[in-house]
């Protein structure tokens, strides 16, 4: 009797949701409707959000879906932000020389690869991760601050042209983060059933509101410290290792040369 087979809906259907917002926001950076094409990304990473946790609670995982997941990231985290940044301040430098424009798409080809060879090691380390901690910092975030930054500026009518430089440094850092072996938290671990106390709620509150007044700024902030506090965190902790280390040697024995145990029994 052959196997019923198919794919489950709302969860995949919400995949094609956040897929559809990264080519939009693609259509809409050639358009250079830079702001409208960030705005798409930020909403693809909330749909991003939304499926994997439907499709947990409807037990509706399938190996199709994590497959479809992570192509859908691909576009919406890799090549979109890497396009928006590329048409909105790196194609600028090919004014400047030849080699300074091949520069500029480099970059965003850095990023892209970058984002590709992330998602595809986290597809493969699957239940072996801590689940505390992701390895490398995540697409979203990283696409969150690619396209924060644009928002950012246009908010503030600065043109990309005026500042290569930093969306360069940008990119590549941001690229080069998301395949590195730093820690950076998942948030997994937080028990949103249980009972938190009301200063809890009233930061919430308080975040909600910031977020309401300046949306760009505060997102952009928000997901730039985070892609910050995982080296942060790796080189504090590796001075702490260093500190340690010192302070053992400094305060184990120190040996006994031969030598001068022969002389001290000679005396």
């Amino acid at each position: 009797m052959a196997t019923k087979k198919g794919v489950y809906l709302l969860p995949n259907l919400l995949t094609t949701a956040a897929l559809f917002c990264g080519f939009y926001a693609i259509l809409s950076a050639m358009n250079s409707k830079f702001e409208v094409a960030a705005i798409a990304v930020f909403v693809a990473m909330i749909l991003d959000g939304l499926d994997g946790r439907v499709a947990r609670m409807m037990h509706a995982q399938s190996d199709f879906g994590a497959e479809y997941d992570s192509l859908s990231d691909l576009v919406s985290f890799g090549l979109a932000p890497a396009l928006i940044v590329y048409l909105w301040a790196l194609v600028y430098m090919k004014d400047v020389s030849i080699s300074w424009g091949k520069l500029g798409w480099m970059a965003s080809f850095i990023y892209v690869a970058c984002a590709a060879i992330r998602l595809a090691r986290f597809n493969t380390q699957l239940g072996v991760d801590e689940k505390r901690y992701f390895t490398g910092l995540p697409s979203p975030s990283a696409a969150a601050v690619m396209v924060g930054m644009v928002w950012v500026f246009q908010d503030m009518d600065v043109h990309g042209k005026i500042i290569q430089i930093p969306a360069l440094i940008i990119t590549v850092s941001i690229g080069l983060l998301m395949v590195s072996n730093i820690k950076f938290r998942s948030f997994k671990d937080l028990d949103i059933k249980s009972k938190v106390p009301h200063t809890a709620v009233l930061v919430m509150v308080f975040i909600f509101a910031l977020t309401a007044i300046d949306p760009p700024k505060v997102l952009f902030l928000t997901f730039l410290v985070y892609a910050f506090s995982g080296p942060a965190a790796w080189l504090l902790n590796k001075n702490r290792k260093t500190k340690k280390l010192k302070t053992a040697i400094s305060t184990s024995p120190t040996e006994t040369s031969p030598t001068e145990n022969s002389s001290e029994q000679d005396k």
